[in-house]
């Protein structure tokens, strides 16, 4: 027969508060429409240690490392994090490890480059690759437009905050253990970031934009790259017709045409030879003038032993024999 009393129930072993040289932050999710009622009060815990890279940087001594970092994670909310519910440090910066989608990198065409490549006088001229960029700035008109609602960290993911200097990141790192050990009820605020069903069906609208969108995209995209490329044939015609400091006009695709550009040549080429003479520049400065000098001495050693070999043929004829005196 059973007694009738209920056994007694275990209580839940409490989650750890530290491991390593983290400490172990508990967040409270925000509820999710269409998840059962046993999920309303979620935990998601983020590790949080003081960042000791093996590397040490300038902003080491002033940055926390978190680790488990929301999928929703993004600066604002980190921010807001600290700012509103850990004591309320200022944020400098946030750098995430990871997103998703990934950002893609884009050439950049950087237009004050150009503007300044043949500023300065006496400076070598650069190939075109090195001046102009083949791509152009790709801003919020001419992108493609986004096919997601917004970034996602992956699962696990890291992030380093940076804090406006070593007092606000020692005053955040005792928050977050006094918090941890009180055992507060810290809010995850969200980054405001679509989840779930939700994200996928923004997802599915955005892959299909209207035709306008799409035109104008292409539009501004089209501009941005006109205006590249006649940056570009400006510069190549300056280049095809100034003469660098050697006197030499670079020859490109097409040709160089018209008299006024040979002139100009001319003229700095015996611009010049006056420096030349006015600073004493050698002749045999380069390696291929000293060679040629040592070829057109060689060359006149052979002739002047030709010219006596035949004058002592010539002697030998006329008088028979050379008498040599001791």
């Amino acid at each position: 027969m059973s007694s009738g009393k209920g056994q007694p129930t275990k209580k839940p072993k409490a989650s750890p508060k530290a491991v390593s040289d983290f400490a172990i932050l508990p967040l409270s999710l925000p509820t999710q429409s269409g998840l059962p009622a046993d999920c309303a009060n979620a935990k998601h815990y983020l590790y949080v240690k003081l960042h000791e890279p093996s590397h040490p940087d300038p902003n080491a001594e002033r940055s926390l490392f978190l680790s488990n970092v929301p999928i929703d994670a993004n600066e604002t909310s980190i921010r807001a994090l600290f700012t509103e519910q850990l004591g309320g440090s200022r944020v400098e910066q946030v750098d995430f490890d990871t997103a998703v989608p990934a950002i893609p990198n884009t050439k950049r065409y950087k237009a004050d480059v150009v503007k300044g490549s043949n500023a300065q006088a006496g400076r070598k001229r650069k190939r075109d690759e090195e001046i102009v960029a083949e791509g152009v700035v790709e801003d919020e008109d001419s992108a493609l437009p986004l096919i997601w609602p917004g970034e996602l960290r992956t699962s696990g993911g890291c992030a380093v905050v940076v804090f406006v200097d070593r007092a606000s990141c020692k005053g955040a790192w005792k928050e977050v253990r006094t918090a941890v050990k009180e055992g507060r009820d810290v809010k995850w605020e969200g980054g405001g970031v679509a989840l779930g069903l939700q994200r996928y069906k923004q997802h599915h609208a955005l892959t299909y934009p209207s035709k306008a969108l799409l035109q104008s995209s292409i539009n501004a995209y089209l501009s941005q790259f006109n205006r590249a490329e006649t940056a570009r044939n400006r510069l190549r015609l300056k280049q095809r017709s100034v003469p660098d400091e050697d006197g030499f006009v670079m020859v490109t695709r097409g040709g160089r045409s018209g008299p006024a550009r040979l002139e100009e040549a001319e003229k700095k080429k015996v611009e010049l030879e006056e420096r030349r003479k006015k600073n004493g520049v050698k002749d045999d400065f380069y390696r291929f003038q000293t060679r040629e000098k040592r070829k057109e001495a060689e060359m006149a050693l052979k002739r002047n032993f030709e010219a006596d070999r035949k004058k002592i043929e010539e002697m030998r004829a006329r008088r028979g024999k050379v008498r040599v005196m001791e």
